[in-house]
């Protein structure tokens, strides 16, 4: 009994670090979402969580390589907007332009990567929250 009763309390210990860790991750998103500017082309932070995907040319997203700038190219924040009702169901829309990779100064650079990784955290607790509620449906009624 005592170790169900552990396992409860590491289940619940686990959880409620990740919605600590949510919560923290939103608010500095938010501060990132202004200083790097995409305040200017999205006038609402929730707005860009209607997006299907932001990504990142210039610089890598691996875990291997988090930051590298990529020679040569230029660094810009791209969203996928979906528009299902549309002939061409998606478009990119460029949320920030900032010039040749290696000419960005690194802390704008380190900030552009850390807000893609911080709107991708956040993104995945939302995808999770819209599967769970579709599993719903699945659920039997306990009445039949």
């Amino acid at each position: 009994m005592n170790s169900a009763l552990d396992r409860l309390k590491n289940l619940t210990n686990k959880i409620s670090s990740y919605e600590k860790v949510r919560k923290d991750n939103l608010s500095e998103l938010r501060i990132l979402f202004k200083d790097i500017g995409i305040c200017e082309k999205v006038d609402l932070f929730e707005d860009i969580f209607e997006f299907k995907a932001i990504n990142l040319s210039g610089a890598s997203l691996l875990e291997e390589s988090l930051g590298e700038i990529k020679k040569g190219k230029y660094l810009q924040i791209l969203a996928i907007a979906y528009d299902k009702e549309a002939s061409v169901k998606s478009k990119n829309i460029s949320l920030g332009y900032y010039g040749k990779s290696e000419n960005v100064d690194k802390e704008l650079k380190d900030k552009i990567v850390e807000f893609i990784i911080r709107y991708r955290f956040e993104k995945s607790f939302m995808t999770l929250e819209h599967y769970n509620g579709m599993l719903s449906t699945f659920k039997k009624n306990e009445d039949e």
